[in-house]
């Protein structure tokens, strides 16, 4: 694991789905550079009180926030929270999401396809434009969108998640363009498999051999894409080395998968 640089002291960084998997590899990726962090989540508050613990001893500033991103006025309550205590965010990771249980569109529950929407493309939206204004009285600004392969492949039998991502990717184009002018850099990362529940989730879906040794010799580069590998692209994208990068998607999925 990398050393702490410390090129993004004095930012404070709201990283949503942050008590685990890619989310805390996020957070910890950008406490180690300095960053104060606000790591939110939904359910483990366990786990994301280890996750503070753990920015905090590198030094950081760092506190847990509950809020269901589904709902509008927890998603209020959370940025009033974080802005209280940090300022201004200059650094949103909207990484928390939700993923589809796998099912044709005539099969799928139009409740299913609010769901994914909701918490995929429309949280998102709205946590933007609650820390706009914030982050644009900062000399830089950076949001990053996680999304997925899928917009890539557009394989069956996953058209809410498909499309939820497909609209996170649409709005960060879009924001990219009007936000250029206010020194505010706006990119997705979007990876493949990762070794996280999730991504075990999805292997079940599939009936793949549970044996991850198996899966792995089947993936790119024999193995499979963990947290800290994702993270590592988004620490790039909010660092000085991104600095004229935006409005991009950047695929993590070891060339193809």
């Amino acid at each position: 694991m990398r050393s702490s640089s410390e090129s993004l002291l004095g930012r404070t960084a709201l990283v949503t789905g942050a008590s685990r998997g890619i989310g805390r590899a996020i957070a910890l990726a950008l406490g180690r550079d300095g960053a104060d962090v606000a790591v939110h989540y939904r359910t483990d508050a366990h786990l994301a009180a280890e996750c503070v613990s753990e920015l905090r001893s590198l030094g950081r500033r760092s506190s847990a926030h509950r809020a269901d991103v589904a709902n509008r006025e927890e998603l209020r309550r959370l940025v009033g929270e974080v802005e209280r205590e940090f300022g201004d965010i200059d650094i949103l990771v909207n990484n928390a999401g939700v993923d589809f249980r796998g099912a044709g569109v005539v099969e799928t529950e139009p409740d299913e396809v609010d769901r994914a929407l909701r918490i995929n493309a429309l949280a998102p939206h709205e946590l933007c434009r609650l820390v706009l204004p914030g982050m644009r009285r900062a000399e830089r600004g950076d949001i990053v969108m996680l999304s997925s392969v899928v917009t890539e492949v557009m394989g069956a039998d996953y058209a809410p998640y498909a499309m939820s991502k497909a609209a996170l990717e649409a709005l960060a184009v879009v924001l990219a363009k009007e936000e250029r002018a206010h020194g505010i850099h706006v990119n997705v990362v979007a990876p493949g498999l990762v070794q996280t529940k999730m991504g075990d989730r999805y292997i079940e879906h599939l009936g793949a051999d549970s044996d991850l040794e198996a899966v792995a010799r089947m993936m790119p580069f024999g193995r499979i894409c963990q947290p800290e590998e994702v993270a590592e692209v988004v620490r790039f994208l909010v660092s000085e080395g991104g600095a004229y990068v935006s409005g991009q998607r950047i695929y993590v999925n070891g060339g193809g998968q």
